[in-house]
């Protein structure tokens, strides 16, 4: 069906503004007699508090409020099971960078300055900064109460898989390494909180997630929800970064409460780098038996996590580590074991994929070696273990839509597989790999999305949604969404987002759901309101509700357009007639039973996405260089409700890919940062941009608002084993161990040479 609004390459709606720099971002915010915060950090990785004394600081002209640990007597996190981080800290410090105190001051330098007069006593403890030593016996305990550092563990078990292999022609075991790799938001994190005199606070800070993290707030805080208004304003980029509470959001509000003036807190560059969150690092022990013809039959994969200090997003990362391992290919036994261990190093949360971009390196890198082994071609492979329509994962993940064979055959057709035999001669190599991800989870009863709709009556509408745009254009789609469904242009649309004292409840911008989530939602309220300016024009018109139609801007019986009325002449009539709809509501959740958390069996989500990328690399043997040359990525969006910023989302995908297959890598001496800004952690440019090709697979998902499903994050997931492919296929070297930089790829072709 042709749309009038979705469908179409419309720009963002707040592009005019960020293009000539009057986006007000968090960081800009300044209130009348705003105070300026800082933190201190601990300069140990492990170590007893003994004392903290403010005195000094307290003294020094322009210092109106210091915090500590003893104000903060409640633990947060993420989820109430994974709260074992105090805003300040209490009894240990477990890391470099740890908080433990707050100062808010009159500028800045005088911040920084009373920082440095803060006595702390330490008792230095042993530290552990290898997930797998943290593990061992004996290792030092980060946590009192968690004996062995085991943080959190997961395992699942589907089919037979040691009948799997003892039947399989050709079982492989390899170990895949990857980094920790950071968010790097051009807009760090920040909040800036202001207490009124009735007791009311209202907090701006630059989240993913306002209304988890006023609960988790209020929580710790001992206030109710209604006396804390959060409100996000324009977010300069998250990724997953920003999608829990953090230590400068607390300290914020308690020293905003004790000096009785706003205060911004907001983080430099290291602080971002060094005390916020990290992709976690995973070393994966994957074994998979395979039949001749390719065929996989059997999978088995342990998995050990560096989960640094605290919990953050817990047991999540190690969830979908194994939960997702049953896409996009056919898996009839999978076994996975994973183990997320305590470190002294900074927290590990959740970043683009959540883990699962880890797992697909390590199994396409692995497939690819399988395929070697067997003489096959690894286009055909994937093809003949590819996911289909109709298809019921092993776990009960539930399939109706797909389109993962298309994108196998989008990327793959601009390669010549004859030519891909020749091409190592001159150092250059092509590689693929794939994906399946969800279009926003439901983990447990009540995950629900709403909107609403108020209509003006100058003909303009206005759509109130808790979600959270972080840079990806999602109050541009709902935008469309609901323009499309009203029958509005999506100039008449004023989208109203984040402001948990305005806007309806919404879980998250996270794991994919808003385009399949809040955009049902939108859809549904779109509807609602639709549905009761149908019955005034059906009045005016003299004719029935079900004979018109709502298309640009117009209400017409169908087939008729000249006889109808604009939008604006509907709300008139609406006005007279005193049955304008002034609100209409809408909700959405998946008809899903949650999934059984312990066992990891039953459908995630409504709706799974399909991705494939394909690399052309060249390699200079001398340097070890890796200069990518092309990507071509297809991504199964369902209905692309704005291509543009499909592709949008498919280009940063190769970027984010780009850096950490062979560039990003947060380095540790003994628990300090080695390069905490972006001069020393590198990142692609401009000038390491490949050349790139989109390819859009549309399968018109049942469950999706008109037929849409996620395309942001599992975008992520194919790039990083199509370029390490690539390189294997370019100088006939496997790199197991990511980055793949200059020197670990001459080491190995050093090996190679004897």
């Amino acid at each position: 069906m042709e749309y009038s609004v979705v469908g179409k390459s419309l720009p963002k709606i707040d592009a005019p503004a960020k293009a000539k720099g009057e986006t007000i971002f968090t960081t800009d915010l300044r209130l009348p007699g705003m105070l300026h915060g800082r933190i201190l950090r601990s300069p140990l990785p492990h170590a007893r508090l003994l004392n903290v004394d403010a005195s000094r600081a307290l003294r020094l002209p322009g210092v109106k409020a210091v915090v500590t640990g003893a104000e903060t007597p409640i633990t947060f996190g993420y989820l109430p099971n994974t709260a074992d981080q105090y805003p300040l800290a209490r009894d240990k410090v477990r890391y470099i960078g740890d908080e433990v105190a707050a100062v808010a001051a009159v500028d800045e330098d005088t911040a920084e300055h009373a920082l440095s007069l803060i006595q702390v006593d330490y008792e230095e403890l042993p530290a552990v900064f290898d997930p797998v030593e943290a593990l061992r016996e004996g290792a030092p305990q980060i946590h009192d109460n968690v004996p062995g550092n085991v943080g959190g563990e997961f395992k699942m078990n589907f089919g037979d898989v040691e009948a799997a292999f003892a039947a399989a022609d050709f079982v492989r075991e390899d170990r895949f390494v990857t980094a920790a790799v950071t968010h790097c938001p051009l807009e760090g994190h920040a909040a800036v909180a202001s207490w009124d005199a009735g007791g009311r606070l209202t907090l701006w800070t630059s989240t993913q997630n306002p209304f988890l993290v006023r609960r988790n707030l209020t929580r710790s805080l001992g206030i109710p929800d209604h006396k804390l208004r959060l409100v996000v304003p324009p977010v300069g980029g998250g990724f997953g970064g920003k999608i829990e509470a953090f230590a400068n959001e607390y300290a914020s509000i308690l020293l905003a409460q004790k000096a009785g003036r706003p205060v911004r807190l907001a983080l430099s560059r290291e602080e971002v780098f060094c005390a916020t969150r990290r992709r976690i690092p995973l070393i994966i022990d994957m074994k998979t038996g395979v039949k001749k013809d390719g065929a996989i039959v059997g999978l088995d994969t342990k998995v050990v996590a560096d989960g640094g200090a605290y919990l953050s997003t817990g047991m999540l990362v190690l969830f979908h580590g194994g939960a997702y391992l049953v896409l996009p290919f056919r898996m009839p036994n999978v076994r996975y074991e994973g183990y997320r261990a305590y470190t002294n190093l900074p927290p590990s949360g959740a970043q683009r994929g959540h883990g699962v971009p880890q797992m697909r390196y390590a199994f396409e890198s692995q497939l690819d070696m399988l395929a070697e082994e067997l003489g096959l071609d690894p286009v055909e492979v994937r093809l003949r273990n590819a996911v289909q329509t109709g298809d019921r994962t092993v776990n009960g993940w539930e399939v109706n839509s797909c389109g993962l064979t298309e994108c196998i055959k989008g990327v793959a057709k601009p390669a010549d597989p004859e030519k891909r035999l020749h091409r190592r001669k001159s150092s250059r190599g092509w590689g693929m790999g794939c994906g399946g991800f969800i279009s926003g989870p439901k983990m447990v009863p009540g995950f629900v999305s709403t909107a609403l709709i108020k209509l003006d009556q100058d003909g303009n509408v206005a759509l109130l949604t808790g979600a959270v745009d972080i840079g990806q254009g999602s109050n541009t789609i709902l935008g469309q969404i609901a323009a499309e469904e009203l029958g509005v242009k999506l100039d008449q649309v004023n989208v109203i987002a984040s402001d948990t004292g305005v806007t309806p409840i919404e879980l998250c911008t996270g794991a994919s759901r808003v385009t399949m989530w809040t955009g049902n939602a939108v859809k549904n309220a779109a509807a609602n309101a639709k549905a009761q300016l149908m019955e005034v024009v059906a009045e005016k018109l003299e004719c029935r509700a079900e004979d018109l139609e709502a298309r640009d801007g117009r209400y017409y019986v169908k087939g008729s357009p000249e006889k109808g009325l604009s939008f604006a002449d509907v709300m008139k009539v609406a006005i007279q007639a005193e049955r304008i709809p002034l609100v209409a509501k809408g909700s959405y959740s998946a008809d899903l039973k949650p999934p059984n958390i312990r066992t990891g069996e039953g459908n995630l989500s409504p709706a799974y996405s399909f991705s494939a990328h394909a690399a052309e690399v060249e390699v200079d043997r001398e340097t070890g260089e890796v200069r990518v040359l092309r990507v071509v990525s297809a991504h199964d969006c369902g209905r692309a409700v704005n291509p543009m910023l499909v592709e949008a989302q498919l280009d940063g995908s190769v970027s984010g890919g780009l850096g950490q297959a062979l560039l990003e890598e947060m380095r540790w001496d003994r628990g300090q940062l080695l390069n905490p800004s972006l001069l020393d952690y590198h990142q692609p440019t401009v000038d390491t941009m490949p050349e790139m090709d989109s390819v859009i697979i549309e399968t018109d998902d049942p469950a999706g608002p008109f037929g849409a499903k996620e395309a942001g994050e599992g975008s992520q997931l194919s790039t990083v084993p199509a370029i390490v492919n690539a390189i294997y296929d370019a100088v006939g070297v496997r790199i197991t161990k990511l980055p793949v930089n200059p020197e670990t790829l001459l080491r190995a072709l050093e090996k190679q040479k004897g």
